[in-house]
């Protein structure tokens, strides 16, 4: 029973399992998700539909997660980017390249994810509220 109004997030993980396990987690804390197994595929959803929030690995093939948050901030400039990576110098440089964009580290806790999504969240309703 997922609410209409709730934030809606596109989850770009190349990892079968991953994808599963957070995209249940997210639904579970009552957000709408749409789930790609690799960069590309996420472009056209993107393109063709409106989302609040990008949560991307890094390393995935054919296209990264920060070249992915860069055509995202192109389609949907609107929409907020958050990087999830098992790698540390990955981390270092999607922190260099998307400054916006928060990085969390595997492993990591779905508690953890989902307060970090909803801090996201939280932050857009300021900055929204705000003008």
């Amino acid at each position: 029973m997922t609410e209409t109004n709730a934030p809606r997030i596109l989850l770009a993980e190349d990892e079968d399992a991953m994808r599963a396990y957070l995209a249940r987690a997210l639904t579970n804390a009552g957000y709408r998700v749409d789930t790609v197994d690799r960069g590309t595929d996420a472009i056209p959803l993107l393109e063709n539909e409106q989302f609040d929030l990008l949560l991307s690995d890094i390393v995935m093939p054919e296209m990264d997660g920060i070249e992915l948050a860069q055509r995202c901030a192109e389609i949907s400039p609107r929409t907020k980017v958050m990087f999830i990576t098992g790698f540390a110098a990955v981390s270092l440089r999607a922190s260099r390249e998307q400054p916006t964009a928060k990085v969390l580290s595997k492993p990591f806790h779905l508690r953890d994810l989902v307060l970090e999504v909803e801090r996201v969240f939280e932050e857009q309703g300021e900055a929204s509220g705000s003008t």
